[in-house]
C-alpha cells in the first residue's frame, strides 16, 4: 500500500492531488502527518509534500532533524535574521530561506548530510570531492644534505 494512502488511513488529510492519471501523478498535499506514519520518515520521490504541524520553532527544528536524511531544507519567515539562526541548526547540506528546496547553482557545492549522499558536486568543492591529492617525487641526482658526513 502506498505510504500516502496508509497515512490517510491513520488520520492524515489529503488536501490536493492523490490519484494518478496513467503515468502522471499530480502533486499531492498531505496535512496532519505524524511520526507514527511511514511517510513521516521515508524519502518520497513523488510530487508529495507532508505537512507536519508543530507548536513552535524549537519543535520545527526537532522535526526537521528527526530523519536519517539531510539533503535540503527550507525555512519561510518574515524575520530573515531568525531564519539564518534556525537554518544553522538544521542538519542538511543546504538550507534555503524563503525559497524552495530545489535550487541549484553550478558554482555552488551540492550535496547532503546523513544518508542523503556522500560528498559534494558542483564548483570547486565538487572537483575536490572527486580528486585525490598525491605527491610523488623522483630523485635524479644524489641528494645534498647540510650536515657533516659520519653523523
Amino acid at each position: 500500500m502506498h505510504a500516502g494512502i496508509r497515512a490517510q488511513l491513520m488520520g492524515a488529510r489529503l488536501l490536493g492531488g492523490g490519484a494518478r492519471h496513467g503515468t502522471i501523478m499530480p502533486p499531492s498535499i498531505l496535512d496532519g502527518v505524524t511520526p507514527d506514519m511511514k511517510i513521516y520518515a521515508e524519502e518520497s520521490f513523488g510530487p508529495v509534500v507532508s505537512i507536519i504541524r508543530v507548536k513552535d520553532a524549537e519543535a520545527a527544528i526537532r522535526v526537521a532533524n528527526d530523519t536519517e536524511y539531510g539533503l535540503s531544507a527550507a525555512i519561510f519567515t518574515s524575520n530573515v535574521a531568525r531564519g539564518i539562526t534556525l537554518a544553522k541548526r538544521i542538519e542538511s547540506g543546504m538550507c534555503h530561506i524563503n525559497g524552495p528546496t530545489v535550487h541549484d547553482e553550478a558554482q555552488m557545492p551540492f550535496g547532503g548530510m546523513k544518508a542523503s549522499g556522500y560528498g559534494r558536486f558542483g564548483g570547486r568543492a565538487g572537483i575536490a570531492e572527486f580528486t585525490e591529492l598525491r605527491w610523488i617525487t623522483i630523485e635524479t641526482q644524489p641528494g645534498h644534505y647540510p650536515f657533516p658526513p659520519g653523523l
